[in-house]
């Protein structure tokens, strides 16, 4: 009976510090061959150089340190169950804002470098030589996002070394741009320039949307990710020497506390994630080359 009930408090755990670190998917879908494939796609996304079996390894193999420190410090396993499941969750929620990040300045450097492009067609190279050029001179994150493109371009054609770029950086902004630079290049003549100019403008007028409504929305999921982790860590405070509190969490009444405080945290946090969750675009432009 205890063993079961530590496991619900794992499991309601496990969804609470998912939801308060964001990387809850929209619909629990487990297929077998596209969950490995997304894995891997985020955490290169991320610049982790881990495959998704050893990330996943180690982020349990943290959580389970920490369950049996915490457990020896507080005596009960399920006061050390929630630190333990955030402590496992750790990596995912650091590397889901490395991620982020990463991909952010990627977006951001999208105006920049479409009128670098634009200023080299206006200077009579091809679409592949202005690329090139990107490469080369561009803004810092797209150099380093098109850096293997010249050797790419020689080898596969500049249609499917766009490609293969923009698989790399597997981002929705991206993909349109890159989609687009693709069909200029298989149009070619004037229209390339045209089709820059209005790629200028939109993503500007995109990413100016996402960051008025990021910045709308961060206050208020720190506080409610704060309201709901803090009560759990200054539990674990309390329990951590012997007293009242540390022999309350041991008898069948304060394991039942635990367990309805967790429900209710889980039932609580998927509300704030829910109603606070901003729009994450779909990579409905995705290729089914390889990378």
């Amino acid at each position: 009976m205890t063993m079961l009930a530590a496991l619900f408090v794992g499991t309601f755990c496990a969804l609470l510090v998912g939801a308060l670190a964001g990387i809850l998917p929209r619909r629990m879908r487990w297929h077998r061959k596209q969950r490995p494939d997304r894995t891997r796609v985020w955490l290169q996304q991320a610049g982790v150089s881990l495959s998704p079996v050893q990330f996943v390894g180690g982020s349990v193999a943290a959580g389970l340190v920490a369950f049996v420190m915490l457990s020896a410090l507080t005596g009960s396993a399920f006061v050390a169950a929630v630190p333990a499941v955030a402590l496992a969750l750790l990596p995912r929620a650091f590397f889901g804002r490395r991620r982020k990040e990463r991909m952010r300045v990627v977006q951001a450097a999208w105006p920049d470098g479409l009128r670098d492009l634009l200023a080299s067609i206006s200077a009579g190279r091809s679409l592949t030589q202005a690329v090139n050029a990107l490469a080369a001179t561009g803004p810092p994150p797209l150099r380093d996002a098109f850096a293997r493109f010249p050797e790419l371009a020689r080898v596969f054609g500049t249609a499917p070394a766009l490609e293969i770029v923009k698989e790399e950086l597997s981002d929705p902004t991206s993909d349109r741009i890159l989609e687009v630079l693709i069909l200029a290049h298989e149009r070619g003549g004037g229209i390339v320039r045209t089709i820059l100019e209005d790629l200028v403008a939109a993503t500007t007028k995109d990413l100016k949307l996402l960051d008025e409504l990021e910045t709308e929305g961060l206050e208020m999921r720190l506080n409610a990710r704060a309201v709901v982790v803090l009560p759990w860590f200054v539990l674990v405070a309390l329990t951590i020497r012997p007293g009242a509190f540390r022999d309350f969490y041991r008898t069948g009444a304060g394991v039942a506390t635990l367990l309805v405080a967790g429900v209710l945290s889980a039932i609580g946090v998927f509300m704030l994630d829910r109603l606070g969750r901003d729009p994450v675009e779909d990579r409905v432009l995705r290729s089914d080359r390889g990378v």
